[in-house]
């Protein structure tokens, strides 16, 4: 695997603490700015929907510019809006930054998943992905819980400080460390980028990607209030929980990383159905602390097992514009973390409580088993087609020749 990909697993760590560390400052931040929950809750969809929005945006406003340069752009302005965040005096401005950072780390996602891409053979795209996407489990298992660590002792605005600072290590690791990426030798064509459209396997890929994730955040979102308020434990477990979520958001990318190039449906329909059991089992068991821990740290596992096969999935169905296919993926990811949220929000304002929040998650990821399952029959349907188009071809050029 080249080191510039590792590089970029690297920066999206300070990317990916930054989208999820509000789980466990909510309770905080809320008191803090004097909303409810659920109004702080939409913070973490004002990030996604920045992150739905930003990342076709910049992916097309970008599409000619040096790669190298551009990732240097990106990283320096999220950088600039954890700042922001820190320093935001009411709730409007932290909105504001939040989504401007969104932007930034769209557009970075969506550039490093093509230049990562772009970088190793169509046999090691999952591997690929799941370097990066590492990133972003390790952003659960050290940056996310050392968030809460943080805000819990100095304040949620010294999480924000925090990020920032590794935003500014990152943009050293890239500026020196990532070599100068040549633009192809014909250059991308936007009409071209945008056919991909065209094909409903991508729409399919749009669909499963954002129900999978949306299933899970709807449920992650609020775990902090549903680890104190429901189960019961102390305030000082928030962070260990959110670690071990995000230790099996390692296990699960590492092993999804290695299968997902062999068995890509087979990973996608297991990891989902079981990301499906155990918030059933979340939403069934939530006043007992033992299972919430143990099942925070499953879901970790089943959540970014799918998440090499969700990537790797859209760059085989879009391969023909890859800068449009990362972009793509980045915003299907984040309108489930935005709706997600968003349906968990709605669900406790309602009335049902933090516990329901994971039978609105189970939901969500049975549409995506469905998804998967069509998604599946269509493309067994186009191989039988491709399949007869072959066995025909001998005969037409005989009768041609006759």
């Amino acid at each position: 695997m080249p080191l510039a990909v590792r590089i970029l697993g690297l920066a999206v760590f300070a990317l990916g603490t930054s989208e999820f560390m509000l789980s466990g400052l909510l309770p905080d931040m809320a008191d803090d700015m004097h909303v409810s929950i659920p109004r702080a809750g939409l913070l973490i969809s004002a990030f996604a929907i920045g992150m739905v929005v930003g990342a076709p945006l910049l992916a097309v406003a970008t599409l000619r510019l040096p790669r190298r340069t551009t990732l240097i752009a990106l990283i320096t302005v999220f950088g600039l809006g954890q700042v922001a965040g820190a320093l935001a005096p009411n709730y409007a401005l932290l909105f504001a930054s939040r989504v401007i950072s969104a932007f930034a780390c769209a557009g970075f996602w969506a550039v490093g998943a093509a230049v990562a891409i772009a970088m190793v053979p169509v046999n090691a795209r999952a591997r690929a992905m799941a370097v990066m996407i590492g990133g972003l489990s390790i952003a659960n298992v050290l940056g996310v819980p050392a968030g809460a660590f943080l805000g819990e002792n100095l304040g949620w605005r010294s999480a924000f400080w925090a990020v920032g600072a590794a935003s500014a290590i990152a943009l050293v690791g890239v500026a020196t460390l990532i070599p100068r990426i040549p633009l192809p030798a014909v250059r991308p064509r936007l009409r071209n980028e945008l056919s991909i459209y065209r094909d409903r396997q991508v729409w399919l890929s749009i669909v499963i990607t954002a129900l999978a994730a949306g299933g899970v955040f709807c449920a992650f979102s609020y775990l902090a209030p549903l680890l104190t308020d429901v189960a019961g434990l102390a305030d000082s477990w928030v962070p260990t929980v959110l670690a071990l979520f995000g230790v099996g958001a390692l296990v699960g990318t590492t092993v999804g990383g290695r299968v997902a190039d062999a068995h890509l449906f087979g990973v996608l329909l297991t990891g989902i159905a079981a990301s499906t059991a155990f918030l059933v089992a979340l939403a069934l068991l939530a006043h007992h602390s033992v299972a919430v821990v143990i099942l925070s740290f499953l879901l970790g596992t089943s959540a970014f097992y799918t998440a090499p096969a969700l990537n790797a999935r859209m760059f085989n169905v879009a391969g023909a514009a890859p800068t449009l296919a990362g972009a793509t993926t980045t915003a299907s990811f984040n309108l489930g973390n935005a709706g997600g949220p968003w349906l968990g929000g709605a669900v406790i304002s309602g009335g049902l409580g933090y516990a329901a929040t994971a039978w609105a998650g189970a939901a969500m990821a049975v549409v995506a088993i469905i998804a998967v399952s069509l998604s599946l029959r269509l493309q067994k349907s186009q191989s039988r087609v491709v399949a007869r188009s072959s066995d025909l071809v001998p005969e037409a050029a005989a009768t041609e020749t006759v």
